[in-house]
């Protein structure tokens, strides 16, 4: 069965820190592209970072670049998402999603909200 599973979101003060993990079963990580989206109340589902598979290139979106970085543990099958210098603005769900030419799938996101 496949599944991607997000953690480590909550709640925290403008200028923290929080490691979202998303963690896969039923396939492997390094043959999908696996990103990171977010939602906030409102606003449509946006990109924020992403890996490749094959290489491993990544990219951010501008809004997060030089604060938030993705990562994968292909052992663990697990892919994360630290976020530091956290702003106001990137209170969201965030969601995992992996893609390859076949298959898409999304975790059921966790809400990171940021607030002082």
């Amino acid at each position: 069965q496949v599944q991607l599973v997000e953690s480590g979101g909550g709640l925290v003060q403008p200028g923290g820190s929080l490691r979202l993990s998303c963690a896969a079963s039923g396939f492997t990580i390094t043959t999908y592209v696996m990103s990171w989206y977010r939602q906030a109340p409102g606003k449509e589902r946006e990109l924020v970072a992403t890996i490749t598979s094959l290489d491993g290139t990544i990219d951010y979106a501008d809004s997060v670049r030089g604060r938030f970085t993705i990562s994968r543990d292909n052992y663990k099958n697990t892919v994360y998402l630290q976020m530091n210098l956290l702003k106001l603005e990137d209170t969201a769900v965030y969601y995992c999603n992996a893609d390859n030419i076949f298959h898409g799938y999304w975790g059921q996101g966790t809400q990171v909200t940021v607030s002082s």
